[in-house]
C-alpha cells in the first residue's frame, strides 16, 4: 500500500474515535441531565405537598373519655349540669343518658358509670333542685318581721323559682320517675318539707315536729302547699291567663297571689 493510503486510513480511524468519544460524552451528559431533572421534580413535589402524617397517627382519634374535658373528679357535677340544661331545653321527655353524655361531650358510658341508670340520674338532679329550692325559701323567710310578711315572701320565692326553673320544678314532683329512697334526694326533700312545716308553725306560733303532726297542723300545711303549688302549676301551664285578662290593667300574677294569700290568712280561725 502507498503511504498516502495508509495516512488516509489513519485519519479515518482518528475521526471514528473522535465520534465515539463525542457520543459517549453526549450520552453521559444526557443521563446526568435526566437525573438532575428527576431530582428537581422530587424536590418540587416535596416542597409543594404538605407533609402527610403516618397513617396510624392520622387514623388515631381520641375517643371521648371521663378525663376529657373534665378533670379531677368534676365529671359527675359536669354531667348533672348537662342534665339540667337538657331538661330545661328539651323537657323531661328529652332527658336521656345519651342526650346528657352528648351535651357534656363525653362517652355514652359516662352517665351509666356515675348514676347507674336514668332513674339514678334524674333522682340526683331532683336532689339538686330541692337544695336550690330550699335555699331560695330560706332566704325569703329571712326577710320581713311579721309571720304574714315572711309567708308572703316565701310564697313569692316559691313561684319565682318555678318560673325560673320550670323543668327542674316539674321533675321534683314527678315521684314516679324518682328513687325517693336515694339518700341525697330523701334528705333534700325532707328538708323542703321541714322548711314548710317550720313556716306554718311560725304562723301558728308553735313548733311543729316533722315526725308527728296534729290534724290541724297537717291541714294548715296541706292547705298552704296546695294553694301555692296549685297556683304555680296553673301559672306555668298558662291556665291563669284568662283570669288575668279579666282583671284591671296592670294586675299581674304576683298581685293575684298576694290577694289569695291575704284572704286565706284572714280566714284562718285563731288558734
Amino acid at each position: 500500500m502507498s503511504n498516502l493510503y495508509i495516512v488516509k486510513i489513519g485519519i479515518a480511524a482518528v475521526k471514528q474515535n473522535l465520534y465515539s468519544v463525542k457520543m459517549v460524552t453526549y450520552k453521559a451528559a444526557m443521563v446526568t441531565k435526566s437525573n438532575i431533572g428527576r431530582t428537581r421534580v422530587r424536590h418540587a413535589a416535596t416542597k409543594s405537598a404538605p407533609a402527610r402524617p403516618a397513617r396510624k397517627r392520622s387514623m388515631a382519634r381520641a375517643a371521648p373519655s371521663e378525663s376529657t374535658p373534665y378533670h379531677h373528679g368534676a365529671l359527675r357535677s359536669g354531667l348533672l349540669g348537662a342534665a339540667e340544661r337538657v331538661l330545661e331545653r328539651d323537657g323531661l321527655a328529652g332527658l336521656t343518658l345519651r342526650a346528657v353524655a352528648r351535651e357534656a361531650g363525653v362517652s355514652h358510658a359516662a352517665p351509666t358509670h356515675h348514676f347507674g341508670d336514668l332513674t339514678g340520674l334524674v333522682s340526683e338532679l331532683a336532689a339538686i333542685g330541692f337544695r336550690q329550692f330550699n335555699a331560695a325559701m330560706a332566704a325569703a323567710g329571712a326577710t320581713g318581721v311579721l309571720p304574714i310578711e315572711k309567708a308572703l315572701a316565701r310564697a313569692k320565692a316559691y313561684v319565682a323559682y318555678a318560673q325560673a326553673h320550670p323543668g327542674m320544678y316539674g321533675l321534683m314532683f314527678r315521684t314516679e320517675r324518682l328513687d325517693m329512697k336515694r339518700p341525697s334526694l330523701c334528705e333534700a326533700a325532707n328538708a323542703s318539707f321541714e322548711g314548710l312545716a317550720g313556716a306554718i308553725g311560725a304562723s301558728r306560733q308553735e313548733v311543729i315536729s316533722g315526725e308527728s303532726l296534729s290534724l290541724e297542723q297537717a291541714a294548715d300545711i296541706a292547705r298552704a302547699w296546695s294553694m301555692v303549688h296549685g297556683f304555680t302549676m296553673l301559672l306555668l301551664d298558662g291556665r291563669l291567663s284568662d283570669i288575668l285578662h279579666r282583671l284591671p290593667p296592670g294586675t299581674d300574677a304576683g298581685t293575684l297571689l298576694d290577694a289569695m294569700l291575704k284572704r286565706a290568712i284572714a280566714h284562718v280561725p285563731p288558734v
